[in-house]
């Protein structure tokens, strides 16, 4: 089996359990926030939703600027119910797919570089960039957990049973 094999694997176990907590989110609570300081409801389940598609960058662009000179021509796409957040999920699933699918394993070894304002804040060879991106994208899922949780919606099993979904999976 090979590192990419292991990746794709991954990826599909933990699109399986994000699509579970994505099933909870409750519709038009984008704008929602526990604490004045925290994220907000609506950015954090987009991102949880379409993290997979940062993996895709890694490894079909060679940089990428989190804040360009001139500002970003990057917009969130409304996705204000389960549906839609499901939905721009198995789009970022399919690229990332397609993605790994089409590298190799050498070219995983190669630099990537974040940058912020022109500025590098890292260059990492891609395999770890997509390993830090894969646990990035388990953090912010465990706290669409919590926000869930003080919501008042269902938090589904994803490691093992939850108080509101007795399954081990």
């Amino acid at each position: 089996m090979t590192f990419i094999d292991l990746l794709l694997e991954e990826l599909e176990r933990e699109s399986a359990r994000t699509i579970r907590a994505l099933q909870n989110v409750p519709a038009h609570k984008g704008d929602w926030k526990p604490h004045d300081r925290s994220m907000a409801f609506g950015p954090l389940v987009f991102m949880v939703a379409t993290i997979p598609s940062w993996v895709e960058m890694e490894i079909t662009l060679n940089e990428l600027d989190i804040k360009p000179k001139g500002g970003s021509n990057f917009r969130m796409e409304p996705m204000e119910t389960s549906e839609a957040l499901i939905a721009g999920h198995k789009k970022a699933m399919d690229g990332v797919r397609q993605a790994l699918r089409g590298t190799t394993e050498q070219f995983l070894q190669t630099p990537w570089t974040l940058l912020s304002g022109g500025e590098t804040v890292m260059v990492e060879p891609r395999h770890v960039m997509i390993r830090d991106t894969i646990n990035h994208w388990m953090h912010h899922r465990g706290q669409l957990t919590v926000y869930l949780r003080l919501m008042g919606a269902q938090v589904p099993s994803l490691y093992g049973p939850s108080a509101d979904d007795p399954r081990f999976l």
